[in-house]
């Protein structure tokens, strides 16, 4: 059965709803017996129908009336008729698959709409990426809608990207039906220092009657976040702990609870309800960011909801948490969030609502998934050239790319160096001494834990790139290297061998982009991404099988780290103190400015 899907306004099909709960004429779909949970008035309502018609829901009550002769009627007996689940925040990117592989992972978990920013790949392919995501998004049984990206850069001047959104481009994006608003913005500096380019972002979003969303990675809950809130940006999801989010719920603003594959924050954040009692209608569940193997073994939306119930809320909140609240923090209720009258029909149906994994998930009245399975079929979406060949080099690289000359040869050389620490975005900036060779070169160093580490510029064959070192990874040898790196998603490479680190680079180059790790000149294993160099058309089983070939890989290698891939990602992102790299070179965040490896 085909899934594409050709959805109708309320204003168009409005009559025809009056029609069957009026008895007029027959629903497409009756639902008997269900125990409906109506997260409006937070009560479960027993043994009441649910009649749809032309994919939006006509009638909660007894739908006896609305049965004719070709009416579905589906029995629920035994079931919670639960509101589909909406994830508020995510970049699908992140899973390392297309928007239609990524509806064939969630729709079976019973998410039904997601709240796409498309940051990664306007990094990358800039407008064009994002209309390529909205388009493969449209006529799906998963509502796919977006934020429009607004720190394209994420640090203007001290990175190199394939692409740059103006607020001319936000102007225009804020036109598009399927962008809902502005997305994270990152820049929180910028708006409290009233910079005029992030200003004039967020004034062409409240222009177009769109919300503006946050990104306020900051512990500081005095008067700058109140600053932020009140340049019209309406939610966060950057809280770790449960002052962050009360301080912000307690602001007007929206308070996102995140749990995805690397940022786990729902036991910390969600005490801002569990442990005060405050009104929790504000609070809404994300995932950010979430892999492959997360999606197949623990779910999506699903598993936050499961989460925030272990943690000590009660189901029905929870379940508020990933419906009615992220519609309404859009703008979105009068669609989605609810099994109400004139909603979309996203109904799920589940037996157990501390464990809600559905048996059944219903999209626009229709059944698309069956225990953990998609029932319907929707096509691929073909790529252009130009999002398939995104990595350019100014040439093949060569070891002496590699080499780093700092000093006297013979010398001793102080160096700055970025140190990892698994699960933890942040890296510390620490000072380390190498020995120069008789030509003056510094080396990685395996009794030391030093890895080199090189960005070079991939989306416009500049030939630009830096050199570095990390700790913390714990190699004993060879290289790896990703396109993935946020969020110019550069080339990035990490090493113990210069030669190892000339195969991986140009093995991903020849790959058009992924991940790949090497050992004594061969590939032990690579998970080519060729869309932008970030995402695959493979299902995400296949996808996962590599990952975990990746993940063998790293080990052997001597690397231990519970994410390695995550980590080295984020070595790239010079909006996360204390000390990033970029193919411009060593960027010192915490004062902004970019400062030498080597200290004279």
């Amino acid at each position: 059965m085909s899934g594409q899907v050709t959805r109708q306004p309320l204003y168009e099909v409005g009559p025809e709803l009056v029609a069957t709960a009026t008895g007029r004429e027959p629903a497409d779909v009756v639902i008997r017996s269900g125990r409906l949970v109506n997260v409006i008035t937070a009560e479960i309502l027993d043994g009441l129908d649910v009649a749809v018609r032309s994919g939006r829901i006509a009638l909660c009550g007894d739908a006896s009336k609305c049965i004719g002769k070709d009416t579905e009627v589906i029995d629920a007996e035994g079931f919670y008729l639960v509101p589909g689940f909406l994830d508020g925040h995510l970049h699908i990117e992140s899973s390392m698959v297309t928007v239609s592989r990524f509806a064939k992972a969630v729709l079976p978990c019973g998410t039904t709409a997601v709240f796409m920013d498309p940051h990664e790949i306007a990094n990358v392919l800039g407008m064009d990426g994002i209309r390529l995501m909205i388009e493969e998004g449209r006529n799906l049984p998963l509502k796919v809608y977006a934020t429009m990206p607004s720190c394209v850069p994420a640090a203007p001047g001290f990175e190199d990207t394939g692409a740059e959104l103006t607020p001319d481009d936000i102007r225009e994006a804020m036109t598009w039906d399927e962008i809902v608003g502005l997305g994270e913005m990152m820049n929180f500096p910028g708006v409290l220092a009233g910079d005029p380019d992030v200003q004039r972002k967020i004034a062409e979003t409240l222009k177009a009657g769109k919300v503006v969303t946050g990104h306020y990675a900051s512990p500081d809950l005095g008067p700058n976040l109140s600053a932020y809130a009140s340049s019209g940006i309406v939610s966060d999801h950057e809280s770790v702990t449960w002052q962050e989010s009360l301080a912000k719920l307690r602001l007007g603003m929206y308070a996102k609870l995140r749990e995805g594959s690397g940022w786990r924050d729902i036991k910390a954040t969600v005490k801002s309800y569990t442990e005060t009692g405050i009104d929790p209608r504000r609070i809404v569940l994300v995932t950010d960011d979430v892999h492959p193997d997360t999606l197949l073994s623990l779910g999506h939306v699903n598993h936050v909801v499961r989460r925030a119930i272990q943690e000590g809320t009660p189901p029905l909140v929870a379940i508020q948490m990933a419906t009615i609240n992220a519609a309404e923090c859009f703008g979105m209720s009068h669609d989605l969030g609810s099994i109400t009258p004139g909603k979309c029909a996203d109904i799920l149906f589940i037996r157990d609502l501390a464990c809600p994994r559905p048996e059944k998930v219903m999209a626009d009245g229709r059944i698309v998934a069956e225990d953990g399975r998609m029932v319907v079929e929707f096509p691929l979406h073909d790529y252009p050239e130009y999002a398939t060949g995104s990595v350019h080099l100014a040439r093949p690289l060569t070891g002496d790319d590699f080499r780093i000359k700092a000093g006297l040869p013979g010398k001793r050389v102080r160096i700055r160096v970025m140190q990892v620490t698994d699960g933890q975005a942040v890296t510390k900036h620490i000072e380390a001494e190498l020995p120069s060779d008789g030509d003056g070169e510094i080396h990685a160093s395996r009794d030391e834990d030093l890895a080199k580490v090189a960005v070079i510029e991939r989306h416009k064959g500049t030939g630009k790139m830096a050199l570095g070192f990390v700790k913390g990874f714990g190699l004993k040898c060879g290289a790896v290297a990703s396109t993935v790196a946020h969020d110019s998603h550069n080339l990035l490479v990490v090493g113990m061998d210069d030669r190892d680190m000339v195969v991986a680079a140009n093995t991903l180059a020849e790959a058009g982009g992924g991940m790949t790790v090497v050992k004594d000149g061969k590939v032990l294993a690579i998970l080519p991404l060729p869309i932008a160099g970030l995402m695959s058309d493979k299902p995400v089983e296949e996808v996962q099988s590599s990952v975990e070939g990746l993940a063998q890989a790293w080990k052997a290698l001597g690397c231990d780290l519970a994410s390695p891939f995550m980590t080295m990602a984020l070595l790239s992102l010079p909006v996360i103190p204390e000390l990033r790299i970029t193919n411009r070179g060593l960027v010192d965040v915490t004062e902004f400015r970019f400062t030498p490896l080597v200290i004279g």
